[in-house]
């Protein structure tokens, strides 16, 4: 690995001018150098008794540190969620050994999978009568090209159609919730600065059931990101009474880049200790997300607690709208 900080400051200035011209890097600068923050700690979340939370991706990385934040806060349970058990059961120890008292429930879930999803739903409706926070976190990104097991595109399919069915399908405990006293429903939907470099004209649906490959995986995962934008933006829409939000981590040293194909992941490398934010960190927009009270329901925000950020193609009712009915129309055959 190039060891920047050991290289001469014109290899250094060279470097960086390059790293921040390119889309990912420079999605961390504009969140290190240009976003005003609002100060949050995780410490001073309320109390979560009583509640019952969802985290999906949570066996590493930011769905890890969010369980483990939540745990200090006493909720009646935590689903954690993933693909793999084996690391969803050291994630959970882990968590448990920090807060000995945590309620952890472990949960198979595997977003490119209709079936996967459906049954952890079935799972979760079986067991509780209420559900207070939904933290979609769970997530894939500049992968190889590739289809989910349904037909999807890998990175649309897994960032949005997964999560849009389990949220439609555990739309009763959320409402239940919310009749419930000290009511505060909240939807987390786990987006990116990363829309911004979509091509112009928003959501291509001829690609959606193909393998991308006629856009490039770059594109699939910002299409995917934008989705998660305008979904969040309608679900706020047709269910008033949660807080709905879509939020960006920023640049976090997590999976999901040392997975990323290609050039991604030389990057990753190259500017790991420059310019990436630690997990403590990066996960703070959104628990602020799940419990500020001054969060707005449809909005996107970025670290920490700050909207308007979205491109003009995510701030659409009118693309919003069209992406939420081809969503309701494609989950309508899983249902039938």
């Amino acid at each position: 690995m190039l060891e920047l900080h050991n290289q001469p400051p014109s290899v250094q200035a060279t470097v960086l001018r390059i790293l921040l011209n390119t889309p990912l890097l420079a999605e961390s600068s504009h969140t290190m150098f240009w976003s005003k923050k609002q100060d949050f700690n995780p410490k001073d979340m309320p109390s979560h008794e009583g509640k019952v939370i969802l985290v999906t991706g949570a066996t590493a990385g930011l769905g890890k540190e969010s369980v483990l934040q939540f745990a200090h806060h006493n909720p009646s349970r935590i689903y954690l969620c993933g693909r793999n058990l084996q690391k969803a059961q050291l994630a959970a120890q882990d968590i448990q050994h920090t807060v000995p008292s945590a309620s952890v429930r472990l949960l198979h879930l595997d977003l490119s999978s209709f079936a996967s999803v459906k049954e952890a739903a079935r799972i979760v409706l079986s067991e509780c009568e209420r559900l207070d926070i939904l933290m979609l976190n769970a997530g894939t990104m500049f992968v190889p090209l590739d289809h989910t097991a349904d037909g999807y595109e890998i990175q649309f399919g897994t960032n949005h159609m997964g999560h849009a069915l389990l949220t439609k399908l555990l739309i009763p405990l959320l409402d239940k919730a919310t009749r419930l006293p000290g009511a505060d429903v909240r939807v987390v939907c786990l987006a990116s600065h990363g829309h911004v470099y979509l091509n112009k004209g928003g959501i291509n649906y001829d690609t959606l059931k193909t393998d991308g490959e006629s856009i490039g995986l770059y594109q699939c995962y910002y299409q995917s990101k934008l989705a998660n934008i305008l979904w969040a933006r309608q679900l706020a829409k047709k269910y008033p009474h949660f807080t709905v939000s879509a939020i960006d981590p920023g640049l976090v040293n997590t999976e999901l880049l040392v997975k990323a194909a290609g050039m991604v992941w030389y990057l990753y490398a190259v500017v790991r200790c420059m310019l990436i934010t630690p997990v403590a960190n990066g996960v703070k927009n959104q628990l602020w997300a799940s419990v500020g009270n001054d969060v707005i329901s449809g909005e996107y925000y970025e670290p920490v607690g700050k909207h308007g950020l979205a491109t003009e193609e995510g701030r659409d009712d009118e693309i919003a709208g069209k992406l939420w009915e081809w969503t309701e129309r494609e989950l309508a055959t899983v249902l039938e």
